[in-house]
């Protein structure tokens, strides 16, 4: 398995350290994603400071989410990681869930993914199934290939397998067909 993510990210280029940061609300972006900027090899990256550093998932870049990811994924199989948790963001917003709350004596009900709305007033009618296919819309085929590997088999060891399967069947799947190759995106990159 782990040769597989090796195999699917081979070709996977790092973006630049400028360019690994998507969130720049509040000072927790920049301090989740700076030590990062000058990891140049995501091989290289120590599971501890991928653990340590577990929000970095939420603030990166797509880019910088997309040079990243499989070294989670790799630290994940290894059985490296404690708090940070990549199946949550390759599948989050594929499926709608709900937990309910009591605030104040008051019973809520609160509910996420899928067709909820994201937050209208920032994102108007954007729900988050529409902010997760943005998002993970900038993988190749070669490497939404390894993540449906990886994800199919965290999916037999998974707490929410309905999660992943969502995942899997509304965007991973179809991707794998039409993602642009690891070629036609270099081919795209030469040209003059």
């Amino acid at each position: 398995m782990i040769a597989a993510v090796y195999a699917g990210f081979e070709r996977t280029e790092f973006p630049g350290g400028p360019f690994l940061q998507g969130s720049f609300d509040g000072c927790e972006p920049a301090e989740e994603v700076g030590p990062f900027t000058t990891i140049e090899d995501w091989r290289l990256a120590e599971p501890a400071l991928l653990d340590a550093h577990y929000c970095a998932l939420s603030f990166f870049s797509e880019g910088g989410f997309r040079f990243f990811i499989p070294a989670y994924m790799v630290a994940d199989l290894r059985g490296q990681l404690l708090t940070a948790d990549p199946v949550f963001h390759l599948t989050h917003g594929f499926s709608v869930f709900s937990y309910s709350t009591t605030v104040h004596d008051k019973a809520m009900t609160h509910r996420s993914g899928g067709d909820t709305l994201l937050n209208p007033r920032r994102y108007g009618a954007m729900t988050w199934e529409d902010n997760v296919r943005h998002r993970m819309a900038v993988f190749t085929r070669e490497e939404v290939g390894s993540i449906i590997e990886y994800l199919t088999f965290r999916r037999d060891s998974d707490d929410v397998p309905e999660a992943i399967d969502a995942a899997l069947d509304r965007f991973w799947r179809p991707r794998a067909e039409s993602a642009p190759t690891a070629d036609m995106l270099a081919a795209f990159l030469a040209k003059p």
